[in-house]
């Protein structure tokens, strides 16, 4: 049995899958091209979120000026990154990605780990945003049409619109994550360009780029904080089976995203420090706190400008929320084709070939979630030890903890998979780079374990340290667990795990 997978997405494509079992168990192919799966990807960056949540939060908790130095730092190992990862996008074609990867090169049961570890970090980052998308939308309808209600009420409706949508044809919701990117994007490039036109006055410094701005205590956990900021590029693998040709589309989309969003944080964090001059820019993240950006577009751009900001801060939220749920629905959708969760997960929806019951699962998972922080709310809005807040940074941070170890895993895995093929001096600066990655990876997981009561905002003492944490460790023991019942009891689900359409052949095989 071959593991290239140029054969498997002939006969996906061909309709040699299409004769088994129907079309349902197959993701439908060609319904992106390199403008929706990169709309797709970037939408989950959520950019005006990054740039008027985490950077003034980095800003604020950490004290650290040279923010905008650390998305460069971070563009280049998220680069070396996806040297390897978009290299093994080539070999491999799997809507599950990050597990697919890591069960090709570390095994089945590694990869069974990885994928319940991937399951609970994406739903993690997707249902946390619902909490700040509530408390945004009603800190909206309170100021602009006089209304007070619940932050959960926004969630919820949300969680219900994200489900409908993700029942769609994937080139739909590509195209709903593009205007909202878009938008947003465009609203962001004008306070850019209007800050370094109207700087503080420190001017037009470049202070903010200084290796020296990077010293102190808080600079591993600033790492976290910037690094989360990223999430989003690594999901384009999990598209491969819905684009034409994954082989060149899915390596082209990563590079973009990377470079793409390295260049736009860090030019918009320095526009930041431009605004207010280097000197004055923690003090002022701190009073201000999320509400720094718009601080600085009222001065420079108007009331208009930066209501219209308020409302694409909320649009932009929603287009992060249906980005995370496509990818926890496709996740859903390889686990159960490989027989990792029930075969109902490995069927599409008949009309869109969305994979319909991820999407539910998801929706349910996040609606259950979100009421039971609404039911635990008994504090204001405003309270930082209120659910809706919680509900944000406790899962935002276990999701990114969870998706830092995976890129970890599979920049090892990467290593093993061309060893193992004896394509290592082939591909042996492209194993450098994921070595270099995957240790540079490790060191911002340790911080980020290390520094966990800072990131959600607890005590030193707080047992949340190693809770939260440790939500991520019993998915990877659950996962593993799983791993090898199956090896011991169902080999031949075993040898499934990460193969993705080609397990169709082996079911074609058996059945014959």
């Amino acid at each position: 049995m071959t593991t290239d997978s140029s054969s498997t997405s002939t006969s996906a494509a061909g309709g040699g899958i299409s004769t088994f079992k129907g079309q349902e168990r197959a993701l439908r192919a060609d319904r992106l091209g390199t403008g929706g799966l990169l709309l797709s990807v970037l939408a989950a960056t959520a950019p005006l979120m990054v740039v008027a949540g985490v950077m003034p939060t980095t800003f604020a908790v950490m004290g650290i000026v040279g923010q905008p130095l650390l998305f460069v730092v971070l563009g280049v190992v998220l680069i070396l990154f996806s040297v390897g990862y978009a290299e093994m996008s080539r070999h491999v074609h799997n809507a599950g990605a990050f597990y697919a990867y890591i069960a090709r090169g570390l095994g089945g049961t590694a990869g069974a780990g990885a994928a319940l570890v991937a399951l609970v970090a994406y739903n993690a980052l997707q249902i946390g945003i619902y909490g700040i998308f509530g408390f945004e939308v009603s800190g909206l309808l309170a100021t602009y049409a006089d209304v007070e209600i619940a932050w959960w009420i926004p969630a919820l409706v949300a969680a219900l619109a994200v489900g409908l949508l993700g029942w769609l044809k994937i080139d739909v919701n590509a195209r709903v994550l593009g205007v909202l990117l878009v938008i947003e994007v465009l609203l962001v490039v004008i306070f850019d360009i209007a800050a370094l036109a109207d700087p503080g006055k420190e001017g037009l410094s470049l202070h903010a780029f200084n290796p020296d701005t990077l010293t102190g205590a808080g600079v591993g956990t600033a790492l976290c904080f910037c690094i989360a900021a990223f999430l989003g590029f690594e999901q384009a693998p999990v598209y491969a089976e819905e684009t034409n040709r994954p082989h060149v589309l899915v390596p082209r989309v990563m590079f973009f995203a990377v470079g793409g969003v390295a260049v736009f944080f860090a030019l918009s964090s320095w526009a930041l420090t431009v605004a207010t001059g280097p000197s004055a820019i923690v003090g002022t993240a701190q009073k201000q706190s999320a509400g720094l950006l718009f601080f600085l577009t009222e001065s420079r751009l108007g009331g208009t400008f930066t209501d219209v900001l308020h409302v694409l801060f909320v649009t932009g939220m929603f287009a992060a929320l249906l980005s995370f749920h496509n990818v926890v629905a496709r996740y859903a959708f390889a686990m159960g084709r490989e027989g990792l969760l029930p075969a109902a997960f490995g069927r599409t929806s008949g009309t869109s070939g969305a994979p319909g019951t991820g999407s539910l699962l998801q929706t349910v998972v996040a609606v259950v979630v979100v009421a039971a922080f609404a039911i635990a709310d008994d504090k204001p809005a405003g309270d930082p030890t209120a659910p809706v807040l919680r509900l944000f940074t406790w899962l935002g941070n276990i999701g990114a903890l969870g998706v830092i170890l995976l890129m970890a895993a599979a920049s090892l895995s990467v290593v093993v998979f061309f060893v193992r093929r004896g394509a290592a001096g082939v591909q042996a600066w492209r194993l450098v780079t994921s070595v270099l990655s995957g240790l540079a990876l490790l060191v911002i997981a340790g911080y980020t374990v290390k520094d966990f009561e800072v990131l959600v905002g607890a005590g030193p003492d707080s047992s949340l340290s190693w809770v939260l944490p440790g939500v991520i460790g019993l998915a990877l023991v659950g996962g593993l667990l799983l791993g090898l019942v199956l090896r011991a009891r169902a080999p031949e689900k075993h040898a499934r795990i990460g193969l993705g359409n080609e397990a169709f052949q082996l079911d074609k095989a058996a059945s014959s």
